[in-house]
C-alpha cells in the first residue's frame, strides 16, 4: 500500500504526546532530555522503533494512520520508554525487561505492553508456502527469493527437515 502525506495534525498529535512523556521523564529525573528526532519511516508490521544511538523514533505510518489515537497512546511512549532506558542505565540486557516495565510505568504512567494489537493486513508482506516432516510453513518474500535463487536453505525448527516449497499451496499471495 502506498502511503499518502501523513496529516499534519496528526503529526502534531503524536508531537503533543512525545513531549508530554518527555516532560513527565524530564521532571521525574530532573534532567533536560532532548527531544528525539521523529520519522515516518517503519515498514512492515513492526509500530515503530527506537534508535538508541540516534535519539530517533520511526513510527510506522499507515499503522499510525488506520489507528490514529490508540497508535499515539501506545507506541510513542514505548518507543520513548526505549531511549529513555538507554539513557539512564545504558543497554539493558532484555528490550522489554525489568528496566523498560519500569520506564513506562512508574515515569511514563503507562501500561507496559510489549506489542500492539492493531490490525496489520494492510502492511502484511507477501508469504510463500512451504512443508516440512510435521507442518506447513509461510517463508517471506525475501527468503522465498533466495530459496528460488539457490543462495539459501532453511530447516524446520521442530522436525529438523529442509523446508519443500509448495506450489500448489495456498497462502496470502
Amino acid at each position: 500500500m502506498k502511503t499518502s502525506r501523513l496529516p499534519i495534525a496528526l503529526q502534531q498529535a503524536v508531537m503533543r504526546c512525545l513531549r508530554e512523556k518527555l516532560q513527565m521523564a524530564n521532571q521525574f529525573f530532573g534532567t533536560d532530555y532532548a527531544e528525539p528526532e521523529i520519522t515516518y519511516q517503519q515498514r512492515g508490521t513492526s509500530a515503530g522503533s527506537a534508535y538508541l544511538q540516534h535519539w530517533q523514533i520511526r513510527l510506522n505510518p499507515v499503522l499510525l494512520m488506520e489507528n490514529q489515537q490508540p497508535f499515539i497512546d501506545e507506541v510513542v511512549p514505548h518507543e520513548l520508554a526505549h531511549l529513555l532506558v538507554y539513557r539512564r542505565f545504558g543497554r539493558a540486557p532484555a528490550p522489554h525487561g525489568k528496566e523498560w516495565r519500569w520506564m513506562m510505568e512508574h515515569v511514563l504512567g503507562v501500561s507496559a505492553s510489549r506489542t500492539h494489537k492493531f490490525e496489520v493486513a494492510s502492511v502484511q508482506s507477501k508469504t510463500y508456502p512451504y512443508l516440512c516432516a510435521c507442518r506447513d510453513h509461510q517463508l517471506t518474500v525475501r527468503r522465498h527469493n533466495k530459496v528460488m535463487r539457490k543462495e539459501s536453505e532453511y530447516r524446520c525448527r521442530h522436525c529438523g527437515e529442509l523446508l519443500r516449497f509448495n506450489a500448489k499451496g495456498t497462502a496470502n499471495c
